[in-house]
């Protein structure tokens, strides 16, 4: 089963126990909402191509911290789109999850996704100390003080370290999505986060070029939402030729961070594809 089949199966059966008897059927309907259909799954992606890369010996260990990694995602998008925070009407090309059911729903669904994905490492059947480790890192990547909590409260400070602000908001879930993946396949979790902390920011710095740069139909949610809510913006402290270079520079900066390893090209292959998708159309021939 190739990679693609087995993250969407992961995340099938832990979103199915929000379908069992007993669980109120609109929040089983906005879960699903909140995780299907599929977006890039670019974390547990990265997830599956470490723990290949170190050798993967436990593959429901890296399913169980793959579906994880994105139902945390899931859960920070239906936040982020609520009214208190960004506001999007529109997610993925259709309406956001508060828009759809409401924002009381919409909050009890990323709870609900957080609290599942903690739900879905504790169910998987492997070495105390890979579930140990792997509850560790994810619990690290949601809360305080770097995880994607944080992240979002920077923005209700009067002064950002934009670095800072990064690495918590979007990074800390592609830290522990390299972490994670060494961690399930049994191998030292820690050369691999500065493969994930370069990842993750360059993550955000196409994020930030594609709010300044793209189409809302090229994406699938609202763009210039940076200098509308007058947040934190590769973008707007380097310009559009500076998070440019900024961004080739932390590909390349994170391919060089990789741990030598025997089965490293798809995760090159990944990295590479990745900062190709992210950039907006009209700038492509840009960041050739």
């Amino acid at each position: 089963m190739d990679v693609s089949n087995r993250i969407e199966r992961a995340l099938t059966e832990a979103i199915g126990l929000a379908a069992s008897a007993g669980c109120p059927p609109r929040l089983a309907e906005a879960m699903h909402y909140a995780v299907f259909p599929r977006g890039a799954r670019v974390r547990p992606r990265l997830c599956h191509s470490v723990a290949l890369a170190c050798g993967e010996d436990h593959p429901a260990a890296t399913e169980a911290a793959g579906a994880a990694l994105e139902l945390m995602h899931c859960a920070s998008l239906v936040h982020d789109d609520l009214p208190c925070f960004d506001g999007a009407d529109t997610r993925r090309g259709r309406p956001s999850v508060h828009k759809t059911f409401g924002e009381p729903l919409a909050v009890l669904t990323g709870d609900a996704l957080i609290v599942l994905a903690f739900q879905t490492i504790a169910r998987v059947d492997c070495p105390p100390d890979r579930l140990l480790k792997l509850t560790t890192i994810i619990g690290d990547a949601v809360g305080v003080p770097f995880g994607i909590v944080a992240g979002q409260a920077w923005e209700c400070e009067t002064e950002i370290d934009l670095a800072h602000y990064h690495r918590s908001k979007t990074g800390a879930l592609f830290v522990a999505a390299t972490a994670a993946g060494a961690a399930s396949a049994g191998a030292d979790p820690a050369p691999w986060r500065l493969v994930g902390e370069k990842i993750g920011e360059a993550y955000q710095v196409a994020d930030d070029l594609r709010d300044a740069a793209a189409d809302a139909e090229e994406i699938g949610k609202p763009v210039g939402q940076d200098i509308a809510n007058d947040r934190p913006s590769a973008v707007r402290k380097l310009g559009i030729d500076g998070a440019i270079d900024h961004l080739q520079g932390l590909v390349r900066g994170a391919i060089e961070a990789m741990p030598p390893c025997s089965n490293g090209q798809e995760l090159r292959s990944l990295i590479m594809s990745e900062a190709k998708r992210l950039v907006p159309a009209k700038l492509a021939q840009f960041a050739a």
